[in-house]
C-alpha cells in the first residue's frame, strides 16, 4: 500500500494540535509535528475520496503552505526509524522499539514496531491513556483496547496485570502490527487482536474498556462501548482535546458514568469514568 504524505507549515503548535484533530476524522492515521511541520500520513487510495474535505479544512484554518508527497510503502519503515525516540512515561514505563537501547530503570518496557499503525507513544493521547493505566487496578481483568493501533495499551494493560484484552482496529496493517507487537513483548497468550468496528465486540463483557480514537466516533459508539462495560468496570478515553472535554463529560455522566481520572497534555485530554 502505498501512503500520501501533507506536509502543513503551521503558525504555532496549537494550530498544529487543531488540525491534527480535524484531519483525524478524516483517514489520516498517523501524524508527526517537526520544525514547524505538520505531516499528516494517508493511504493513497483513502485520500481520493477525502481529499476535497481535507483540503476544506485547511482552508477553514487559513493554512495556505502544504503539499501532498507520494511515499512509497517499503520507505515506511525507515521514516519511523529516523524520527521514533524512546518514550519516558514518568519514569515507570519506556515505550520503545526493538532497535533501541534496553531501559534497565522502568517497571517495564512496551517494545513497539509501529510500521504504519497509531501508537507509539508520541503522541500526547498514547501517553496519557498509559499514565491512566498506571494509576487503575487492571489484576486480574479482562478488557478492551479499541481502535488498538500498534496494540501498545493493550501491552501496557497486560503487564500491569490484566488477565485477558481484546484489542480491536478497523485497519489491516493495525491488526498485522498488533500481532507483531504481542508476541514480541510476550503477551500473546492473553491478547486477542481482532478486526473490525465496534459491531466485533456485541455481546462480549469486558471489566475495562481503553478507547483512544476521536470525539465523534467515541460519542457515536458511546452506548455499544457501555453494554459491553460490566457494572462496577472502568472505561478510558482520549483521542480529543480540551474543548471537547465538556461534551465527552455530559455525555458519560447522562449515561450514569461518573467521572475518576482526568489528564491534559498540549491541549489534549484524557477521561476515566466508573461505571
Amino acid at each position: 500500500m502505498n501512503y500520501v504524505e501533507l506536509n502543513i507549515s503551521v503558525p504555532s503548535a496549537e494550530i498544529a494540535e487543531i488540525l491534527t484533530a480535524e484531519l483525524s476524522e478524516l483517514p489520516f492515521d498517523s501524524f508527526v509535528t517537526e520544525k514547524g511541520v505538520l505531516k499528516a500520513y494517508i493511504p493513497q487510495d483513502a485520500l481520493v475520496d477525502c481529499k476535497e474535505e481535507a483540503d476544506q479544512i485547511l482552508a477553514q484554518y487559513s493554512v495556505s503552505d502544504c503539499r501532498y508527497v507520494q511515499i512509497e510503502a517499503q520507505n515506511w519503515n525507515a521514516l519511523w526509524e529516523s524520527n521514533f525516540e524512546p518514550v519516558d512515561v514518568d519514569g515507570r514505563v519506556m515505550i520503545r522499539a526493538p532497535f533501541h537501547t534496553p531501559s534497565p530503570t522502568t517497571e517495564f518496557e512496551i517494545v513497539i514496531m509501529p510500521k504504519m499503525s497509531f501508537g507509539t507513544g508520541h503522541h500526547a493521547t498514547t501517553k496519557m491513556m498509559v499514565q491512566m493505566i498506571l494509576n487503575i487496578d487492571l489484576k486480574g481483568k479482562r478488557g478492551l483496547d479499541m481502535g488498538s493501533g500498534t496494540g501498545v495499551l493493550a501491552i501496557a494493560a497486560c503487564k500491569c496485570g490484566a488477565e485477558a484484552v481484546d484489542a480491536v482496529d478497523i485497519d489491516d496493517f493495525a491488526f498485522e502490527n498488533c500481532i507483531e507487537n504481542i508476541a514480541t513483548n510476550g503477551v500473546a497468550e492473553r491478547i486477542t487482536p481482532m478486526l473490525g468496528d465496534v459491531r466485533a465486540i456485541a455481546g462480549r463483557k469486558y471489566d475495562f474498556i481503553l478507547a483512544n480514537i476521536n470525539r465523534n466516533i467515541l460519542l457515536g459508539d458511546m452506548d455499544a462501548y457501555l453494554k459491553s462495560l460490566n457494572e462496577g468496570g472502568q472505561i478510558l478515553f482520549s483521542g480529543f482535546l480540551d474543548n471537547d472535554v465538556e461534551a465527552m463529560v455530559a455525555a458519560c455522566t447522562a449515561r450514569g458514568l461518573k467521572l475518576n481520572l482526568e489528564r491534559h497534555i498540549g491541549g489534549w485530554a484524557a477521561l476515566g469514568f466508573l461505571s
